[in-house]
């Protein structure tokens, strides 16, 4: 009995209620008829023609019986098969679309991130159906081809620690490399670079699920700078690089409803980003202006640059240029994917620009104000 009901797919549940409901309305059109149709007829022959003959009335009645009867239930009838017809019709339209739908749902499950359902043309609600699913299609094959990308980069970054753990590993066991402070600080070393590839991997992929937690506060935007500056003047130092702060005192005072951590290791991430591709005697500016609604804040450098077809793509996580993003300056590739992760879950935004390689770049972020400001 199960089996009976689980083999009546759509088109036939249709067509069967379709159907019960013109053999409904027809009972129904027969049972009105039948009660209401003599009585008027009665009404009309007596008062109307004033014929009060018994015979002829007898006769009467029989024969608008008769005639009622034939002609209504042709009626029904005809109304019956033509219902059938256009309900066949209608359903085996449907029961197409609905099987395309089907097949294309198979299809992706199977893992064919390209299929497509058309358009059927048969309303609002199908046309919507479709639209959505060739959207999860289109959102299902740009996970799967950001996941193969992701663990193609993440083997290649990992690579490279941890062959060379391997290699000075096995040359201490076979002693031909000395287990001396040197080398414990180099595999020392190459532990923290995988250690910090795994939690920046964490955090901007807890950042881009929308899982990112966020303690905001009130703050204004001078401090979140001047604490950036004062964590990065000593690397730059080192490095020889100027790092210059330029910023009026309106957007200074602007307010933000922010988590000072997060955006505070957002300019981290871009004044490194920027200390990586500038040489030594080369200079970084740091500024912040306020605009309608809110503040941008900008670190630009005198230093590579960055070619126009990768401006695009500087966000994407382990995107790395021939030159302005060379494995050989080091970082876990995803800074840059970390900082617009953060800036989005605040409300706003980070772009790049540059005017093209060996002329620098600028990264400028965008932050709404805090709302007790607007007002």
């Amino acid at each position: 009995m199960t089996h009976s009901r689980a083999s009546w797919g759509l088109a036939a549940r249709l067509l069967a209620a379709i159907v019960v409901v013109v053999l409904a309305g027809s009972a129904t059109a027969w049972a009105v008829a039948s009660v209401i149709g003599p009585a008027v007829f009665h009404v009309h022959i007596i008062e109307r023609s004033g014929t009060s003959d018994p015979g002829v009335l007898r006769h009467s009645e029989e024969a608008f019986a008769t005639a009622s009867g034939y002609s209504l239930g042709f009626a029904l009838l005809a109304a019956l098969v033509t219902s059938v017809i256009v309900s066949v019709f209608l359903t085996r339209r449907i029961g197409r679309s609905l099987a395309r739908v089907r097949q294309a749902a198979g299809r992706l499950a199977a893992g064919d991130y390209t299929v497509r359902v058309p358009a059927v043309s048969m309303g609002a609600e199908f046309d919507d159906m479709a639209t959505a699913f060739n959207t999860m299609a289109a959102d299902l094959g740009r996970i799967e081809e950001t996941r193969t990308r992701l663990l193609g980069d993440l083997a290649h970054e990992m690579r490279t620690p941890v062959a060379t753990l391997d290699g000075y590993l096995e040359g201490i066991q076979d002693g031909v490399v000395p287990a001396d402070e040197g080398t414990m600080a180099m595999l020392r070393d190459q532990v923290s670079r995988l250690a910090r590839l795994a939690e920046d991997i964490a955090l901007v992929t807890t950042a881009e699920e929308g899982r990112l937690t966020m303690n905001r506060e009130p703050v204004e935007v001078g401090q979140i700078v001047d604490a950036a500056l004062a964590q990065a003047s000593a690397r730059y130092a080192a490095q020889q690089v100027r790092l210059v702060a330029k910023m009026p005192d309106d957007a200074k005072k602007v307010l933000l409803s922010a988590d000072v951590d997060r955006i505070g290791q957002v300019l981290t991430n871009l004044l490194d980003n920027a200390l990586r591709h500038t040489p030594a005697g080369g200079t970084v500016r740091l500024g912040a202006d306020r605009v309608d609604g809110g503040v941008r804040i900008r670190v630009g450098d005198d230093g590579e640059g960055i070619a126009a077809e990768h401006l695009p793509h500087v966000f994407e996580r382990f995107y790395r240029a021939d030159t302005a993003r060379d494995r050989a300056h080091g970082g876990s590739g995803v800074g840059l994917a970390i900082a617009r992760s953060i800036v989005r879950a605040h409300g706003g935004d980070v772009t790049a620009s540059s005017p093209g390689p060996g002329r620098g770049a600028i990264f400028t972020v965008e932050l709404p104000v805090a709302e007790r400001e607007r007002r």
